[in-house]
Formats: C-alpha cells, structure tokens, sequence
C-alpha cells in the first residue's frame, strides 16, 4: 500500500494528495504547478495555514525583513538548503513587516528566526544566519 501524503500547493494553496515516493515530481491537481521546485515559497497570513497545518511533511520558516542585514546574508543559504531538503521538508518566507500578526503568533524577536513546524506545532527554532549545511544539519536532527 502507498504512503499517501497531504501537501500544500506553492502556487494555489490547494492541498493534494500525493504517494511519498513521488512527491518530488508531483503536480497540483487543481492549478498543474509543480509541488516542489527547490526554492522557499513565500507565506503570508491567508496562506501559511494550509502549509503549516494541513500539510504532512514539516514547514521550516524564515521570519525575515528586507532591512536586515543579516537576513539578507541568510537569504542564498536558505534557498540553498530548500534545494537539499525538499520535498521532505518544505521551507518558506515570511516577511515580519508584512506580517506582523504571524511574527507575534510565534513570538519573534529577532530576525532572521528559522522555526520548524510540524502539524501546526513548533518543534524547533533558532535565531541568526546558518549557512546551507548548518540549516540542513540544524532541520534533520531536530526531526530525529
């Protein structure tokens, strides 16, 4: 029997049901787009729920703001790591200054903060820059 897995569309939001073995190639049934493609998708407060909690697989978050410096160096390494880590973990974007509401709900109080999420519970987080591998190191051993 194949492993069936709920994931959030990137593009539309639509949650789809998918074989695990073939997430990587799989498409939205609703709007056609890929379901992954190796780069964070940007979340705002409509949309994070779908990805956050409704989706199966974990939602490693960068809370950012486009002043910052730092967040600025982060930005390649976590697109970086998007490109290792998906479609076992899905990462994205929020940005703090547009989305006050999600910065408060997760008690951010430096950026960049990565927060990694799992049917809707926080189950780890770190602030500051990491490079690629250090997000990647960061991310697999908090889900073991």
């Amino acid at each position: 029997m194949t492993d069936r897995l709920i994931i959030a569309c990137p593009a539309c939001n639509t949650l789809n049901r998918a074989p695990r073995e073939r997430l990587a190639a799989g498409k939205c049934g609703s709007c056609g787009a890929p379901l992954f493609e190796g780069h964070p998708v940007a979340l705002d407060g409509r949309t994070f729920e779908a990805h956050a909690g409704k989706s199966d697989i974990p939602l490693l978050v960068d809370f950012w703001a486009p002043w910052c410096g730092p967040c600025k160096a982060m930005a390649p390494q976590f697109e970086r790591a998007a490109q290792r880590l998906e479609p076992s973990v899905r990462l994205a974007k929020v940005n703090t200054d547009q989305e006050p509401d999600l910065a408060a709900r997760y008690r951010i109080q430096g950026i960049p903060t990565v927060v990694l999420i799992q049917h809707g519970r926080e189950i780890a987080r770190h602030s500051g820059v990491m490079d690629a591998g250090r997000i990647e190191s960061w991310v697999r051993q908090s889900l073991n």
